[in-house]
């Protein structure tokens, strides 16, 4: 069974970025990123959750971290710029990024926000990000995911 292009596929495709397509099983619900690491039989180090939060100043930044950990939130906001940020409800990610809870990538956001990869991925000769919908995932070179979200590394994750 061939894999339907999402629109990540599409924007990875026309920027001429080599990526790998992945799926798994799944229902109509969000699955969590460990579940996804899991069924997918991936490193959970190297598949990572988009989050979109919103700063003292009102911006929107998405943060790309790593399924097994936790955004921290002084060091998402000190790569910001920010005094604080903190995460948007779930009800307004569609609106902001046209993507559903579970399906929202770092590729292809209705707008370009500020986005920031943590460090960790520079480590890794691939990570997995979602495709832009429940149940598909895509492969890529850390550097070439941050050249299309023109996204920087940073630290973000709560310590261990």
């Amino acid at each position: 069974m061939k894999s339907e292009k999402t629109n990540v596929m599409r924007l990875l495709d026309k920027a001429k970025i080599k990526y790998e397509p992945h799926e798994y099983p799944h229902g109509s619900e969000a699955v969590d990123g460990l579940t996804v690491a899991k069924l997918c039989g991936f490193d959970p180090e190297c598949v990572f959750k988009t989050l979109v939060a919103r700063g003292t100043s009102k911006n929107v930044y998405v943060f790309v971290i790593p399924v097994s950990s936790e955004l921290d939130l002084k060091k998402a906001a000190k790569a910001a710029g920010e005094k604080s940020v903190e995460m948007v409800k779930v009800s307004e990610i569609n609106a902001l990024t046209g993507y559903i809870r579970g399906g929202c990538s770092p590729v292809g956001m209705k707008k370009r926000y500020p986005t920031f990869i943590n460090e960790s991925a520079k480590a890794k000769n691939t990570v997995y990000v979602s495709a832009g919908k429940i149940g598909s995932q895509v492969e890529l070179e850390p550097l070439a995911l941050a050249e299309i979200c023109g996204a920087q590394f940073s630290e973000l994750v709560k310590d261990k």
